[in-house]
């Protein structure tokens, strides 16, 4: 999964937490009942992969561009197949406006990069001495594209984008955004079942450790606990937040070491990813029975929430979900805006191979809702120096309007359903 904050403190924070393969016997053993939700998970096809490019190229003929610039990572995952990390060595895609793919990649790299070039496509290397941007430019140059507009994908570093630009003073440089944000932001059925896999895992393992939760736990044994359940039901994990008490206060939470105590809040934010697609969850609890405060703020929420998908209408802008909780909220005591105690940052993000994607639903962001777009839902409600309370579930836009992945949760008596 991407690095975040969140997957920072689950490796970093809490004591009793270690490395899954020091993973203490008792955690081990927690799961040893569990089996793999995901053997028949299918992947993403080649057929598919097919349609994205012509999907991508379609854009850029429309827009008058000749060819598009990906590095390695999601996007490049997601047309090419191809699954590489960064480094200071350069291994990315041009994707023309016609015609097959290039894959640029060290010379000593190329057979494992084969490995998972899921497209039809050319493989160009180049040694240590050598520039891999000028392989892409000369590769431009040939196709007689090297003069046209090439659009960079939003995350391409910028000795990547500044080196082409040297290269090719004649060449127009543009942000590839509505190319791959026009192909990535709406899922597929086939994507859409791997996000409803993703979620029915980490759903399983929040429900299997939930019972197991003991007095005097630290965070990180609760984290240990998460992360076997998760990987045993064949997701890919991180073991995710556990905010336990004040700490739940701060939405990604505190350094500072707490354990289960009665009547104190257990926030768990967690994902697990299948296949590439990412599930991303939070829950709230109290260990023990919740006080008249805990359980208002908790209800609070859930009306939160409930606002949220009763504004996400196809054609609506994404800003407007956000304005509109947020005006809930305001009637509530909290804010105003972002002010705390109430909500500090935005209502959802969106979701697919990366836990978070373009675009979020928080104030002032005008792109449209259309069906196939991917949110999360979490409004959470902080108070500082006390505790806070965040559900977090996400849905897919239909034709009948957002339907969830997960949730809604019926109260804080039942948090995991």
């Amino acid at each position: 999964m991407p690095a975040s904050r969140r997957s920072f403190l689950s490796l970093a924070g809490g004591a009793g937490l270690v490395a899954l393969a020091g993973m203490p016997a008792w955690a081990a053993g927690s799961a040893s009942e569990l089996k793999s939700m995901t053997g028949d998970a299918k992947p993403i096809s080649l057929a598919e992969r097919t349609a994205r490019i012509a999907r991508a190229q379609s854009l850029m003929k429309a827009q008058g561009i000749s060819a598009l610039l990906v590095e390695a990572g999601s996007s490049l995952i997601y047309f090419t197949g191809v699954d590489w990390w960064r480094s200071e060595r350069l291994t990315a895609a041009v994707i023309p406006v016609e015609g097959e793919i290039l894959i640029v990649t060290p010379a000593f790299e190329e057979p494992s990069i084969r490995e998972t070039l899921a497209v039809p496509g050319t493989v160009r290397v180049w040694q240590e001495d050598e520039s891999p941007i000028a392989l892409v430019a000369g590769w431009l140059k040939e196709k007689k594209l090297a003069t046209g507009t090439i659009a960079i994908e939003e995350t391409v570093r910028f000795f990547a984008s500044d080196g082409l630009r040297a290269l090719l003073p004649e060449a127009r440089i543009v942000s590839g955004n509505p190319i791959v944000r026009g192909c990535r932001m709406i899922k597929t059925p086939a994507e859409l079942a791997l996000l409803q896999l993703a979620t029915d895992v980490q759903v399983a393992a929040y429900r299997h450790i939930y019972p197991r939760i003991e007095k005097g736990m630290a965070q990180g044994d609760i984290q240990a606990m998460l992360l076997v359940a998760s990987r045993a039901l064949g997701g890919l994990a991180d073991g995710g937040l556990v905010l336990i008490g004040e700490s739940s206060a701060y939405p990604h939470g505190s350094d500072k070491p707490q354990r289960v105590a009665d009547g104190q809040i257990i926030l768990l934010d967690a994902g697990v990813g299948v296949h590439g697609y990412q599930a991303d969850i939070s829950r709230t609890m109290v260990f023990g029975s919740p006080s008249r405060k805990q359980r208002k703020v908790f209800e609070q929420v859930q009306q939160g929430q409930a606002m949220a998908m009763r504004t996400a209408k196809i054609g609506v802008e994404a800003g407007k979900v956000d304005d509109a909780v947020r005006t809930l909220y305001q009637s509530f005591g909290y804010g105003p805006g972002y002010k705390l105690p109430g909500t500090s940052h935005r209502t959802g993000h969106g979701i697919g191979m990366d836990g978070h994607e373009p675009v979020n639903l928080v104030h002032g962001e005008k792109t449209l809702l259309a069906e196939g777009m991917c949110f999360s839902n979490e409004p959470g409600i902080y108070i500082p120096g006390e505790f806070g309370v965040r559900l977090e579930d996400c849905f897919h836009m239909t034709p009948r309007g957002p339907v969830y992945f997960s949730g809604p949760i019926a109260s804080i008596d039942q948090p995991f359903g």
